[in-house]
């Protein structure tokens, strides 16, 4: 048996659930959710670490087309991002459109048909019109290739896949990694920890946070509409500011390092200790942290920063390249995400059988971050060149759901799939490199924002509103237009 639906939607993320919303909305009932683990969330399903919150302002991490829920801080926790989400499942009644515990395998286009022919690990295939994908860009765990961990005695996990059963406390604690999720669950180690020591490969700029909770009479007021938009507008516009953060040489840029200095030197006494977390390359080279807690966890007693080059992982510890084997209990690796290629092991073949692999041989990349050449119908939510270091990307993704709406009207219209023409496609992603050779992103330091030879896959080059004007409207021209069966 087959299931057959107008959209195939892979992923339930937030991305994937925002663009089923706007189905519905849309008069669209024909889709289908398909979500590899067993139960929706994405991101705030897989990230259960101590201390795992946004780092956008909660008023402002919510769609705009949505009922907008009553947050109970400036910056919300994981528990209650998730709970907002199931809320939204329910609430839409959208658990029996998603097929949970459902990997895709893969998804090749059929050029008799003009269908999308989806594989699954277990049940029906999928037939679908339009093939979405909203798997994400930071969902797949990297270890760096550091050596030796499968020797290591005792337990260890990826932040990510965080181990809830065992018990921290009075423990010695390895954390590898001083990322964006180190530096939110580092403080919550290091209160129970008997020792925690971090390893740090490169430092990062660390801004205020500036995190309370919202008072019963703050409460009161946001849950009025006008009060709650006006908020989200204050965020929104404060954060589209900020662009000035991720260029070279701005004022802005200037502006956060004197902040991210002044708040280094308001926590941390220690002037040696102060030499080490202060980086060496432009803001905005690397995702910006924002932590007020951090830098206090740091200076512990039971804390110690180690800023040599990690050697690899041995029975009974961590060993680094001065020859110190650091003995511990327990490791975390805050390594971050595989981030180049935003499709993993997933086999999608598009027009005679090109494979989306082939296509991103040289890296990955798309129109508009949204549609691939040689991929009819294929619609991508956070795709290269999405990412943001300034502003929330649900407001991306909201850009991203109009234009997929347009381009499935436009194709229900014509009685074809849409699929971006190459000149199109090449002409846009190369002023796009040429913009961004002047972003922070293009800075010295490595990060997860770009391939080995520099060019830059994941980040958008401007502001939001900048992405706004160019995906307001789908420009049929920019699109072949290949005939389905009716």
């Amino acid at each position: 048996m087959t299931q057959r639906v107008e959209v195939a939607v892979l992923g339930a993320g937030l991305g994937g659930l925002g663009m089923a919303e706007r189905l519905l909305q849309s008069g669209e009932e024909s889709f289908v959710l398909l979500e590899k683990a067993g139960d929706w969330g994405g991101t705030w399903r897989d990230n259960t670490y101590p201390g795992a919150s946004c780092d956008v302002q909660s008023h402002l991490y919510w769609f705009s087309f949505d009922e907008q829920p009553d947050w109970s801080r400036v910056f919300a926790f994981q528990p209650e991002i998730k709970a907002h989400i199931d809320r939204l499942v329910n609430r839409l009644d959208l658990a029996p459109r998603i097929r949970l515990n459902t990997e895709v395998t893969s998804a090749h286009w059929d050029e008799a048909e003009g269908v999308w022919r989806i594989a699954v690990s277990e049940g029906e295939d999928v037939v679908a019109r339009a093939l979405v994908t909203a798997w994400g860009q930071l969902n797949r765990p990297t270890f760096r290739d550091i050596t030796g961990r499968e020797t290591f005695r005792g337990e260890s996990w990826h932040s990510a896949r965080w181990n809830h059963d065992v018990d921290l406390r009075g423990k010695r604690v390895a954390c590898i990694g001083n990322g964006a999720s180190a530096a939110q669950f580092i403080p919550e180690v290091a209160e129970v920890a008997g020792e925690l020591i971090v390893f740090q490969r490169t430092p990062n700029y660390v801004v205020p946070r500036e995190d309370r909770p919202y008072d019963p009479e703050e409460r009161e007021n946001y849950r009025n509409r006008d009060a709650l938009q006006e908020s989200r507008d204050g965020f929104y516009w404060e954060h589209e500011g900020w662009m000035g953060a991720m260029k070279q040489g701005t004022d802005v840029a200037a502006e956060f390092t004197a902040a991210a200095r002044a708040h280094l030197e308001a926590q941390v006494p220690d002037e040696e200790l102060r030499a080490k977390l202060w980086p060496d390359y432009p803001i905005g080279c690397k995702r910006i942290i924002i932590a007020d807690t951090f830098y206090p966890a740091l200076v512990r007693d039971n804390v110690q920063l180690v800023t040599e080059k990690l050697e690899g992982v041995e029975p009974e510890g961590v060993r680094t390249a001065d020859g110190v084997l650091h003995e511990v209990d327990v490791i975390v690796y805050a390594t971050g995400f595989e981030t180049l290629s935003f499709n993993s092991a997933l086999d999608v073949r598009g027009r005679a059988g090109l494979q989306l692999a082939e296509a991103w041989r040289d890296g990955p990349h798309a129109y508009l971050g949204i549609t691939v050449t040689g991929f009819p119908n294929l619609f991508m939510l956070y795709g290269p060149n999405t990412n943001l270091g300034h502003n929330s990307i649900i407001a991306m993704l909201e850009c991203q759901f109009e234009y997929v709406l347009q381009g499935l009207a436009v194709g229900k219209e014509k009685g074809a799939a849409l699929s971006v023409r190459a000149e199109a496609q090449d002409e846009y992603n190369a002023e796009l490199q040429r913009e961004l050779r002047d972003s922070s992103f293009a800075g010295s330091c490595n990060s997860w924002y770009k391939t080995a030879d520099g060019r830059i896959t994941n980040n958008w080059k401007g502001s939001v509103e900048d992405y706004r004007a160019a995906t307001r409207e789908l420009d049929v021209a920019d699109y072949d237009l290949v005939p389905t069966t009716p």
